[in-house]
């Protein structure tokens, strides 16, 4: 079974194209996650940087509603394949293809952070996490809550 679920941060916008061939063009997204990893050695890079591809309903719910910043889940599953670079080597490349995408904060949430920050940079993420603690609201708004009992340090990034 090839099944991949991912939870992290876009680390910016996805990158949209549309294929010229066919009777109708199809959509094309393409962005990273950096997902968080439990550190196992000082100095080691605590996130990987996993690149996703949407196409179709898919890639045109990310073109509209997906921003740098957002911490999204991503479902899908993992393709493999080679290409040859300009030298004539092969280069192997790991894509995730996504089947769905979630919201794991809520509207109001990513943009309080992003204007607190002044942007929508991941490092503003651990700077208004104490906000996100709060107890959650009775909102149809609201996708998801973080725990009380989680604190600083278990928050990606």
């Amino acid at each position: 079974m090839n099944k991949v679920m991912l939870t992290g941060r876009l680390t910016k916008d996805p990158e949209i194209r549309y294929t010229q061939g066919g009777a109708e063009p199809l959509a094309r997204a393409r962005y990273s996650l950096a997902v968080r990893r439990a550190r196992r050695v000082e100095g080691e890079p605590d996130a990987d940087f996993i690149f996703c591809v949407a196409f179709g309903k898919q890639a045109e719910f990310a073109e509209k509603y997906l921003k740098k910043g957002m911490l999204i889940a991503v479902s899908g599953r993992l393709s493999v394949y080679a290409l040859d670079d300009q030298s004539g080597q092969k280069r192997w490349y790991t894509d995730v293809i996504v089947d769905d995408h979630e919201f794991l904060e809520s509207k109001a949430a990513f943009e309080n952070r992003a204007a607190s920050s002044g942007g929508y940079g991941g490092d503003s993420y651990r700077a208004s996490a104490p906000a996100q603690q709060q107890k959650p609201q009775d909102s149809a708004s609201d996708f998801a809550s973080i725990p009380e009992s989680i604190d600083d340090d278990d928050l990606p990034f």
